[in-house]
């Protein structure tokens, strides 16, 4: 009788208690693509038991496509996603009370072939220019927006190809571009054949005021679920923290979880690597909003409403500060 008591007791504890104080994980649910970097991340934390030792369970939904996450973000089939601040502060502007944490600052560049005459922004001008991501790329706005500063309109002073990422770096590496802008992944796999930086977008960011390199993507979710799990937000930023700092620091690490990046020599893998070390934020949240305003203005009288919406400014509150635990 005495041992059925005990039992019930323990049932009754356990119905009142969350789940993590009668030995189930804490479950956290990240809307993303089955080839981006928080897979090659989520294999180290599993791997080093991070999450185990957060008491973080970390259940990750593969979907095809950002606008994917969106939706499964918005149907609260997910907690978390990775999406950029632009469009965070657009949702807000709308009335969706979504918030944005620093995820990484990798930001594509200006690809040219090794033996390209091609030396400054400027020669730009009436060569062929490969554009992955659209008229409307944030990348490609910067671009233009610096371009301008000195005099040089890209959309009518050079021929502008629009392109899926892959297909544009596929063009690059057969030589029918003459410049290319894509994505940061698909630029460290031409560095690794040789082709040239010519200019990172993070390069161009001081002529635009800003202190330092900006994360323009990050994790968006809905403010007041991170109200409601505020010590489960700080034990899952923890964990994604530390396994940053493992593929920072340790090389043999890449080595492992080489596969999952679809890198096809070794060459490939160590650009992957030092471009992801270099995107790992490490900025006060404070410091990265104010640069992303003054950013904004400026993707804004790029992009026009099409592009940031009804906001004249990045919207209050976009900007997802833990603060101090209970």
């Amino acid at each position: 009788m005495k041992q059925l008591l005990g039992l019930l007791f323990v049932f009754f504890i356990c119905a009142a208690a969350p789940i993590s104080a009668c030995g189930a994980a804490d479950t956290i649910r990240v809307a993303v693509q089955k080839t981006g970097t928080f897979a090659w991340e989520l294999a180290v934390i599993r791997a080093h038991g991070l999450d185990k030792k957060a008491d973080l369970a970390i259940e990750a939904i593969e979907l095809a496509s950002p606008e994917a996450g969106k939706v499964a973000l918005r149907a609260g089939n997910a907690d978390l996603m990775v999406s950029d601040w632009l469009w965070v502060s657009r949702e807000r502007a709308l009335g969706a009370r979504l918030q944005f944490y620093p995820y990484s600052s990798a930001l594509g560049a200006v690809m040219i072939p090794p033996s390209s005459q091609i030396r400054q922004l400027a020669d730009l001008k009436g060569h062929k220019l490969a554009v992955a991501g659209g008229p409307l790329d944030k990348s490609w706005l910067l671009l233009q927006a610096a371009a301008k500063l000195g005099g040089l309109d890209l959309k009518s002073q050079a021929t502008v190809t629009y392109g899926a990422p892959p297909l544009l770096a596929a063009k690059m590496a057969d030589g029918e571009m003459d410049a290319g802008l894509n994505f940061w992944n698909f630029c460290a796999a031409l560095e690794a054949k040789g082709f040239r930086r010519l200019i990172g977008i993070e390069d161009l960011l001081p002529q635009f005021g800003a202190k330092g390199r900006v994360a323009m993507v990050g994790y968006v979710f809905d403010e007041d679920w991170a109200k409601a799990h505020r010590d489960l937000m700080a034990r899952f930023l923890d964990v994604t923290a530390k396994a940053k700092d493992i593929l920072a620091s340790s090389d043999a690490e890449w080595d492992t979880i080489a596969p999952l990046t679809g890198a096809s020599d070794a060459a490939t893998l160590r650009a992957y690597r030092d471009r992801y070390r270099d995107g790992i934020p490490r900025r006060a949240i404070a410091d990265e909003e104010a640069d992303a305003r003054l950013l904004y203005r400026v993707l804004a009288e790029t992009g026009g409403r099409d592009l940031v919406g009804p906001a004249e400014q990045l919207s209050p509150g976009t900007y997802y500060n833990l603060g101090p635990r209970d």
